[in-house]
């Protein structure tokens, strides 16, 4: 992280919460427990308490949390231990006032803008992956349901157990095939158009 006058480097007695939310139970436990024995071995900060909440339900996933006391050496690996652990919240227990530097304040600033930047870039990226994944299912389903129906008029009901979809999912591909006059339905049955 980044260095400066030595009222900028005052390590910060900081709370914090880190949350992991999944299933099954099981996963959940062994991943609060990785995920805060990585913080442990952190060079740029020290524990000094650590609770680790039983996994509680809700609805079908499951949660649990750490609550850490933590020395952290300077607010630059404040910052820092933010961006790689994402806490759900930090509470700076002391000191109770910090003095910096404009250069100080602006080296934190560019560093989150950067950090920001990469985020961003990578949610484009996942965003054009599942844009075009999202794309070819539609496709591969409708191409499906058009060779099942070549031979056939099929209900739903079989038309769900060639492709593998849930009625209710395999609905909104044939509403749409129907809409651009691809598939036609006629008293529950469906044919090509």
């Amino acid at each position: 992280m980044m260095e400066g006058p030595k009222d900028e480097k005052t390590h910060v007695r900081c709370r914090t919460i880190i949350e992991v939310l999944g299933k099954p139970k099981e996963h959940v436990e062994e991943t609060i427990r990785k995920y805060t024995g990585q913080i442990t071995k952190d060079e740029n900060l020290v524990l000094l308490n650590m609770k680790i909440s039983e996994p509680q339900q809700h609805d079908d996933l499951w949660s649990a949390f750490a609550e850490l006391e933590l020395v952290i050496k300077g607010i630059g690996n404040v910052i820092g231990f933010c961006f790689d652990y994402m806490p759900s919240s930090i509470e700076i227990l002391k000191p109770e006032e910090f003095v910096m530097k404009a250069q100080t304040i602006q080296d934190f600033v560019n560093d989150l803008q950067a950090r920001l930047h990469s985020v961003d870039m990578a949610v484009k990226k996942q965003k054009n992956e599942n844009d075009f994944l999202r794309r070819n299912l539609s496709k591969a389903v409708s191409n499906i349901v058009l060779v099942a129906l070549s031979k056939n008029k099929l209900d739903m009901e079989h038309l769900s157990k060639i492709t593998g979809i849930h009625s209710e999912e395999l609905d909104i591909f044939l509403k749409d095939m129907i809409k651009g006059n691809k598939i036609k339905e006629e008293g529950g049955l469906y044919s090509i158009a």
